[in-house]
Formats: C-alpha cells, structure tokens, sequence
C-alpha cells in the first residue's frame, strides 16, 4: 500500500479542517459552494479515465465469482444497509441517507490494494471492477429513492439532475477520451501514468470547498457522528460473515474467497460523496458521514486482512 493510500482518511479529515478554518472569512464562506461541482466532475472524469471499462468483458470469464460477488453488492447488501440505516439512524434523515449512500455502493479503487495484502485473486476482482461501477451508476438513485423517498429529504427532479452532471457526463466524456485515444497507446499510458494522484486533489480541494460554505453547521451537529459507528460496525462483521460462509458454499477457494469479502465490503465513498455534495447541498451533514465513513472503513479493511490471512494459515479463528 503506497503513502497516499495509507494517509487518504488523514488527507480528507485535513480538508475538512482546512474548509471549516477558511470559511470563517464571509466571503469564502459565499462563493465556495460555486466551486463544488466543476471540481468534482473534474475528479469523477480523471477516475473514469483510469478503470478500464472497455475491460468489462473479462469479469463474464468467471461467471460463479461474478453473480456471486453482484448477488451480494447490490441485492443483499441494499437490504442489510436498509436494515441498519432504519434501526439506527432512522431518527435523523441526513445520517441515514449518508449511511445509505455509503452502503450500497461498491469500491472502484482501494479494494484491490486490500485483496492483495490478503494474498487474495487480484486479477479476478481487477475484472469485477468495471461492472461494479456500472451497476452502482444506473442502481444509485433507485436505492436513494427507494431507501429515502419516505424521509422528505430527496426531490427526485434534482437528484436526476445531480446524477447526470456528476456521473453521467464524466462517464460519457471518459469514454469518449478512450475512444479518440484508442490508437494511441503511448500517448495514453503516458497521460494515464501521470493523472494517478489527480482525483484526490480534487476530491479534497471539493471537500475543502463544501465545508468552507458549510462549516458551522457541520460544527453545531458534530456531536451526532458516533451514531455512525455502530451500523458501520455491524455492516463490515455482519457481511465478512456471510462473504465468507456463501465462499464456502459456492466452493471458492481461499484466494477466491479474500476477494469475495474484500469486493463486497469496500465502499466507494467518492462517488457517494460527489453526488451528496451536489444533490443535497442544503444538507452538509450526508456529506460529512461519507467522509466519517473512510476514518472507520479504511482501519477495519486493514484488521479484516489479517483476519483472512489468519485464516489461510489455519487458525483457530474460523468464520
């Protein structure tokens, strides 16, 4: 695992911090909130510019991981993060939306970085990858409207909207990129090579931005974040568990197995987060779960590997 990934919460807690201090002077605090979305759709095309989507194909090779590994992501994992959301953190409809949107979108990054440090199948959830952001893309307003409609917070005419500025048209400008470079492979590795860092520049200077036109308030409800912790919990044990057992009985060798749990417990917080910062900028506090989300997620991705691995070597501690 590089430095950056190892220090992405600290940067993202950092930006927080910068936005909230900056946006004590009135005159960030009024015109930071205009900046929002260019940079974000900034950093949404450069991280569609980096999955290789024309790849989707190759997760169809092993058709068992695949509607397993899709099954759990986006039938089984809606419902469990429902479950949660509504026992937990039904009372305050910002929480649980953030909560929601957090949930039920599958990682498109660092997972792979996990699965490996597990001694997991790389290349099998390299595959995967391309059709877990497809799925989340068309599935994500369906789960919001589904899961928050009864909350009075989501208007679905500016949902459709933010869903299209934020994610659709990156997604068609990306692919529209690979397709004029398509013949250019050494102009494309080399602009590819050079863009790694970019979306979490721009993630944090979006971050850095929202907090900065939203600061107080954010300060005034700080006391709420620990309602995240126990579902957070909960989510990542309960579905280690049943990762691991449908492993088992589908099968699934160890190393099949690792990228199963790992696939499925990962969560995408920067496209949830870009879409909660342009969808409900009236409500700072959705956002501010999806950045709590990493502080928790990322340390227990770490401790769930050495579990993997404490299982491979044949340890005691089974699941």
């Amino acid at each position: 695992m590089s430095l950056i990934d190892k220090l992405y919460s600290f940067i993202i807690l950092f930006a927080v911090i910068i936005g909230i201090s900056i946006g004590q002077v009135s005159f960030i605090q009024t015109n930071a909130d205009s900046l929002i979305v260019p940079l974000l759709i900034t950093m949404l095309y450069i991280t569609f510019l980096q999955i290789p989507i024309e790849k989707n194909k190759k997760a169809f090779k092993n058709i068992k991981f695949t509607y397993t590994a899709v099954m759990i992501n986006f039938l089984w994992t809606p419902v469990l993060a429902g479950l949660l959301g509504f026992l937990f953190l039904y009372d305050n409809p910002a929480l649980y939306i953030g909560f929601i949107m957090l949930m039920v979108t599958p990682c498109t990054d660092w997972y792979l970085i996990f699965t490996s440090i597990a001694k997991g199948n790389v290349a099998i959830s390299a595959a995967i990858l391309p059709l877990n952001l497809l799925i989340q893309i068309i599935l994500l307003p369906f789960y919001l409207l589904i899961f928050g409609g009864t909350t009075g917070t989501i208007e679905l005419t500016f949902l459709v909207e933010s869903i299209l500025f934020v994610l659709i048209i990156p997604f068609i400008l990306a692919l529209l990129t690979k397709f004029l470079l398509k013949n250019k492979n050494e102009l494309k590795e080399k602009l590819f090579s050079n863009i790694s860092l970019l979306p979490l520049i721009f993630l944090s200077l979006a971050i850095t931005a929202m907090f900065a036109s939203q600061g107080q308030l954010l300060l005034d409800n700080l006391g709420l974040m620990w309602k995240m912790t126990i579902p957070i919990l909960l989510f990542f044990v309960i579905n280690l568990i049943i990762s691991q057992k449908i492993g088992h009985l589908m099968n699934f060798s160890y190393r099949d197995r690792a990228s199963l749990s790992l696939t499925t417990l990962a969560r995408n917080s920067p496209i949830a987060l870009a879409i909660a910062m342009t969808a409900f900028p009236d409500q700072p506090l959705i956002a501010l779960t999806l950045v709590i989300g990493p502080l928790l997620e990322l340390p227990l991705l770490a401790i769930i590997t050495q579990l993997l691995l404490l299982n491979k070597i044949g340890s005691t501690y089974k699941f």
